[in-house]
């Protein structure tokens, strides 16, 4: 999206403004205006998904309320709203900070519908100066034996490959069983390390973590949204964790 033209009504402080594939939609932020969109949200609504129909008729809302626009989700399938977070229909309404949110719908088949979301902040739009020192990134508490494991699991995403994978089980068993000989790995081990940490990480408010959050077929999704978290969003996983690997032959 470019900056707003002068004059421009999605430039009013607190102003949504909603693009989909179908066209782009303003709303002034008055208590309780309200946004549907979905395959067939009505005629106030946006389309999103209109040809697919895994996505509902109305699949969620944006409702402005207490000076703050909220996300809900009515729908069937999750709606994503970071790498890691997901809304489902019982979940509570999710309020969206000032700025640009992309929000995908799932559909079917693995399809991902897109509507891009701008709520104007009080100066249209524009962040204000940040003064003082760079803070640090989020980071999430391991041990050593999570953050090895998980480095081994993750090394595509340390090395930020293109569209990365998570190492096979398999293989982080061998290369623990090098770095670690007397720990007496083995695959099932492995595996209750990484769920070890999706569950504390679930547990602290990360989506994705779950099985219950994920569309299927499931396959590596747990683990990717689980080292998207720790490598991308957050820097609890980095580079120098790469180190360990020089200790292999």
């Amino acid at each position: 999206m470019n900056a707003f033209p002068a004059g421009d009504p999605a430039a009013n402080p607190g102003a949504l403004l909603a693009r989909g594939l179908a066209g782009t939609t303003v709303l002034q932020p008055a208590e309780y205006a309200r946004l549907p969109f979905g395959r067939l949200p009505g005629a106030d609504g946006i389309p999103v998904g209109e040809d697919d129909q895994r996505v509902s008729r109305e699949h969620g809302a944006l409702t402005h309320r207490g000076g703050w626009w909220w996300l809900s989700n009515s729908g069937r399938t999750p709606i994503e709203f970071s790498p890691t977070r997901q809304l489902h229909a019982d979940d509570e309404p999710e309020p969206l900070l000032p700025g640009y949110t992309t929000l995908l719908v799932v559909g079917s088949g693995g399809r991902k519908h897109p509507l891009e979301v701008h709520v104007t902040a009080p100066d249209h739009g524009r962040p204000l100066p940040v003064t003082g020192p760079t803070l640090p990134g989020r980071r999430w508490e391991l041990t050593d034996t999570q953050r090895l494991v998980l480095t081994l699991l993750g090394q595509q995403y340390l090395r930020r490959e293109p569209a990365p994978r998570p190492m096979s089980r398999a293989h982080v068993t061998a290369l623990m069983t090098e770095l670690d000989p007397a720990g007496e790995w083995h695959v099932r081990r492995v595996d209750r390390v990484v769920e070890g940490v999706r569950d504390e990480l679930s547990a602290k408010g990360v989506r994705g973590l779950k099985r219950k959050e994920v569309p299927e077929p499931i396959g590596n999704s747990l683990n990717h949204n689980l080292l998207t978290e720790l490598t991308i969003t957050t820097s609890t996983l980095t580079r120098a964790d790469l180190e360990a690997l020089d200790r292999l032959d």
